[in-house]
């Protein structure tokens, strides 16, 4: 029976559902979350059941650091060489080919580890041949994503791009936890190479008109040349943005470094169990996902922007120093906060440097960037992994916690007017 107030509640909820779906949801924007979910949801499991695999097969953190050096190394020059290219073919192609190709490859996985034993060297292989296409398929729809959100609806359409991840976590997680104990990797494996597959049928129905970008003009390698010096004179001139992703190479790069250290800590500090890193994982994600829902409803103003994400950046870091030193109901609420704080921040960062590039180099500078980025998590997964080698896992964090800390002030706060400009669109001119 429904109360008078919960018929207000519901009439209200519907014409608010109502007026976001006739501005958001449209054929093309509702085709690639539906894809999109469909590769999360595969993605999430699989990840979950390869990353308990390699450590037990090895259990050495350094082994697993690898796979995600391994995993991360086509991503420092493949969207550099892409980038350009991308720019004049239709990067629908890219994306739905590169779905197909992934799904073959993690079907094909699944099937060996059916039959065979797991083995670690062509595990290596094999990382480096997705991450080739994962690249790839990154870039695409970081560049083709833009354009399947209706105009003036861009902050309400990264605010659903940024939530998907974290939502689909908190469900995802605890299920592939049950999923890898009763079925094991290969079948989990072989599930996520039919969602990829069903998210490249599902891209495929996209309509985009991309021709009116395309140069009919046969594409050289001297035309290649100057797109790529296009992008860096651009970057060269932007300290700001360019100081924002040092700063995002550091922190990303230590992030990405904690993984095998958590997956290590809680399989084998007394106490700890899997499960316990899955809640754990799924606390943190409950926070992102409700960090999302809130930018989706609320706009931050421009000029509170950058004190807010800067706020972000240096507590992530201080509760990332004593995360694991805290009792475990007391690291939950530690990752639930960070979770709510890191969304928002993504989001008003995400929505401000894609509106501040311009159109024509957004693929080429994204490329850039996203080495840059790339790059950080290479090199901080390997240090990270190594130092878990030698150094009791929680002082290990304690230390990425620190680096961090100290890169905020060093990178963005003494760039501040610089940074300033890419959230506070205002102040531009007087800066240019």
């Amino acid at each position: 029976m429904l109360y008078p107030e919960s018929t207000g509640v519901a009439r209200i909820f519907t014409e608010v559902l109502a007026m976001e779906t006739t501005k958001l949801w449209n054929r093309n924007f509702s085709l690639v979350i539906l894809a999109s979910t469909m590769g999360t949801i595969g993605g999430i499991a699989g990840g979950f059941a390869l990353a308990f695999l390699v450590f037990d097969e090895t259990g050495s953190t350094l082994a697993s650091a690898l796979i995600l050096a391994i995993q991360l190394l086509p991503f420092l020059f493949i969207p550099i060489v892409i980038a350009p290219i991308m720019d004049r073919l239709p990067r629908k192609t890219f994306l739905v080919m590169g779905d197909v190709a992934n799904s073959f490859l993690i079907f094909g996985m699944g099937l060996w580890l059916l039959f065979f034993d797991f083995s670690y060297i062509g595990y290596l292989a094999l990382s480096l041949l997705l991450a080739c296409l994962g690249s790839i398929d990154e870039l695409a729809f970081t560049s083709i994503y833009p354009e399947l959100i209706p105009k003036g609806a861009e902050q309400k359409g990264y605010a659903v791009s940024s939530m998907l991840y974290p939502v689909l976590t908190v469900i995802m997680t605890p299920f592939a936890a049950v999923l890898l104990d009763t079925f094991g990797v290969a079948w989990i494996l072989i599930a996520q190479g039919g969602l990829s597959l069903l998210a490249a049928i599902t891209e495929s129905f996209i309509r985009l008109d991309e021709t009116e970008r395309h140069d009919s003009a046969t594409y050289s390698l001297q035309a290649w040349v100057s797109d790529i010096r296009e992008a860096v004179q651009y970057l060269k001139k932007e300290r700001g943005l360019l100081g924002l992703y040092e700063y995002m190479a550091v922190s990303n790069g230590v992030t990405c470094a904690y993984s095998p250290l958590l997956i290590a800590f809680f399989r084998t500090f007394p106490g700890f169990t899997a499960a316990m890193y899955a809640a754990f994982s799924v606390v943190e994600f409950i926070g992102r996902s409700i960090g999302s829902a809130l930018q989706y409803r609320i706009k931050i103003p421009d000029k509170k922007k950058f004190g807010f994400v800067f706020f972000v950046y240096q507590s992530y870091s201080a509760m990332d120093m004593c995360l694991l030193w805290l009792p475990y109901p007391l690291m939950l609420v530690n990752r639930g906060i960070c979770g709510f704080l890191g969304s928002n921040s993504a989001i008003i960062r995400n929505a401000a440097v894609q509106t501040y590039i311009p159109e024509r180099l957004r693929s080429r500078v994204n490329a850039f960037l996203g080495v840059l980025v790339t790059a950080g998590c290479s090199a901080f997964s390997l240090v990270m992994g190594f130092l878990g080698e030698i150094l009791d896992y929680r002082l290990c964090i304690t230390i990425g916690g620190t680096f961090t800390l100290l890169a905020g002030f060093v990178l963005i706060l003494v760039r501040q007017k610089e940074v300033r400009r890419l959230y506070e669109p205002d102040i531009s001119e007087g800066l240019s």
